[in-house]
């Protein structure tokens, strides 16, 4: 076959093959066209599963009548005009395929009120074959109907789902885009079904009615806000308490310079974040805005502009790395309310000095570092310790070797010890390999312990990580081991116990354990295996030693593997458990 020219309807739909993938991909360019046109109200309706019909209504600025042919041509666009543009894209839409890919494979008609023009316009676009513009009655403002998708495509028409799974595929789509601006009002409708409505707000409240709208009331109940800038980058967001942890990786959500997102690299971030507070097999919910210079990123990496491309991707890495991990490491005992409880009214305090996604509105960076990319120094921050009424109050009693009970001003806590110790006990080693060489405990005589020669084999294999944490061991032989010297944080007398529980561990699979740094599971388990466990008898002094030990450490709310260490009940609570009042 010789080498040809193809025509302009088998270009278009070729690009339609990687801008169109089904119904929500129609949704998503009509919608973000909507946002860069600035309105402010978008209501779209869908029947089939929009593939019999996908109307988008907005109050933007509209389409000059004019224009309405260019519209619909390839590479036509009011977003960029140069190759400075592109590099500096401030618009969710830029490439000027989304309206000829989509009238390609579709039934087309764009009706549009421009700003200041004496009356509406229309234009319809048959499967690539484009009328003539006429006049309309419209609103100012733009709608555009999609219908019969794919219907001169048939094998494209094969790949399409059913009708429910479209229509899920739609609802996810309206939710991210819902989360992306929250000064914008978006409704969907599937027939004569509301399947969401979600008034444009403002404010503290106002945003956390719409994470409770779009994520359920959990999400807003458990997450903290977070806000960090350095020069010309700010992270803003919500982040769930590690207690509040999910199954699947379905409340996740990435918006860059208002674009929703799923990059792998801000993803991992956020992961190696949690990797200190999360059990293993669990997923963080999250919630995060990423602001920063245009030309500090690159969008056009992906067909669909899902994925994006940083000019410095290792610093933008560790950015959102370290300013996540230290909101999780404020995630300590506190007054202002259990970890594992809802706060009253499950309202959260804004993160946001603007609307996120904002478009191409400049962000005033005023709390930014002296160096533009002094990140670790801005969000490494020591937290300031409690002050005034300690947040865990005064014990009362321990509760069947497991629990301790202590009351505070707000009702009564109640502390898992084993989990609290172990969450302790870990953070101090991790300090001390950070600090140097660890404090170490020699002993007045060598500890002899009888392994089995495959154990001693295991645990020789891993002898450097037992030196960096504080042990000196010798090999007297095939089976014997010669403890010398322990940790000074450890209670020599458990050292044997603990060494052959350690070894038991080396024996199993080191990637079960939630940890991914060799040396981060080997403390985490040497914290496990070293805290206080059931059954073990603590003095009121021994108890109060250990909240105010929790209240001074990071990430206390939760041990090593995710599990919450103490939670509360309120005098409230306990009035209604008793019916006070009544």
């Amino acid at each position: 076959m010789p080498i040809r020219i193809l025509p302009s309807e088998l270009v278009d739909q070729i690009a339609a093959g990687e801008v169109i993938e089904r119904p929500a991909s129609v949704v998503k360019e009509l919608v973000e066209n909507s946002l860069d046109a600035l309105a402010t109200r978008i209501e779209v309706d869908v029947e089939r599963g929009g593939v019999g019909l996908i109307r988008v209504r907005d109050d933007g600025s509209g389409i000059a009548a004019a224009e309405l042919p260019a519209a619909v041509a390839r590479h036509a666009t009011s977003k960029i005009a140069s190759l400075e543009d592109l590099e500096a894209i401030a618009t969710l839409g830029f490439r000027g395929e989304a309206l000829p890919s989509i009238g390609s494979v579709s039934r087309l008609r764009i009706a549009s009120h421009a700003a200041l023009a004496g009356q509406a316009a229309e234009i319809t676009v048959d499967g690539a074959a484009v009328g003539a513009v006429r006049p309309a009655a419209h609103p100012a403002g733009t709608s555009v109907e999609v219908r019969d998708l794919f219907f001169n495509v048939p094998a494209r028409r094969k790949f399409v789902r059913t009708e429910t799974t479209e229509l899920a595929h739609i609802v996810r789509l309206m939710e991210r885009l819902a989360l992306s601006r929250f000064d914008v009002s978006f409704r969907l409708r599937h027939g004569a079904r509301l399947l969401l409505d979600a008034p444009a707000v403002e404010g503290v409240a106002g945003e956390a009615g719409r994470l409770e709208a779009v994520l359920g009331r959990d999400f807003p109940a458990g997450a903290v806000p977070i806000r960090h800038a350095a020069g010309p980058v700010l992270l803003s967001g919500w982040v769930g308490l590690p207690t509040r942890s999910r199954a699947q990786p379905d409340q996740q959500f990435w918006f860059v310079n208002g674009r929703s997102v799923r990059d792998r690299l801000l993803m991992n971030a956020v992961r190696l974040a949690y990797r200190d507070v999360l059990y293993h097999g669990r997923h963080a919910a999250y919630v995060l805005y990423l602001q920063l210079a245009p030309e500090l990123v690159d969008v056009n990496a992906h067909p669909a502009k899902l994925e994006v491309r940083f000019r410095d991707s290792r610093q933008i890495h560790d950015f959102v790395f370290r300013a996540v991990e230290q909101a999780l490491a404020a995630t300590r005992p506190s007054l202002a309310g259990a970890p594992a409880a809802a706060s009253p009214g499950g309202k959260l305090p804004s993160p946001f000095p603007v609307q996120p996604g904002a478009g191409s509105v400049p962000l005033a960076f005023a709390d930014a570092a002296p160096d533009p990319w002094a990140l670790a120094a801005l969000v490494r921050e020591a937290a300031p310790p409690p002050a005034g009424e300690q947040p865990l109050g005064a014990a009362l009693a321990q509760l069947h070797g497991v629990y301790i009970l202590a009351q505070n001003s707000e009702g009564l806590v109640l502390v898992d010890m084993h989990a609290a110790h172990e969450r302790i006990l870990y953070e101090q080693l991790k300090a001390e390999r950070a600090g140097g060489p660890p404090a170490i405990q020699r002993l007045l005589a060598p500890l002899v312990i009888e392994l089995k020669a495959h154990e001693l084999a295991a645990l020789l294999e891993r002898r450097a990580d037992f030196d960096r944490a504080g042990f000196e061991l010798d090999a007297l032989g095939p089976t014997r081991l010669a403890v010398r010297a322990v940790p000074a944080l450890l209670d020599a007398r458990d050292v044997g116990e603990l060494i052959a529980a350690l070894v038991r561990d080396l024996l199993l699979d080191a990637d079960t354990h939630h940890l991914e740094a060799a040396a981060d599971r080997f403390l985490g388990t040497l914290a496990c295996r070293s805290a206080i466990h059931a059954h073990r008898r603590l003095t009121l002094p021994e108890m109060n030693a250990l909240l105010r030990q929790m209240e001074a450490t990071e990430r206390a709310n939760q041990c090593n593997h995710g599990r919450p260490t103490w939670t509360r009940l309120s005098l409230q609570q306990l009035d209604q458990l008793f019916l006070r009042g009544r």
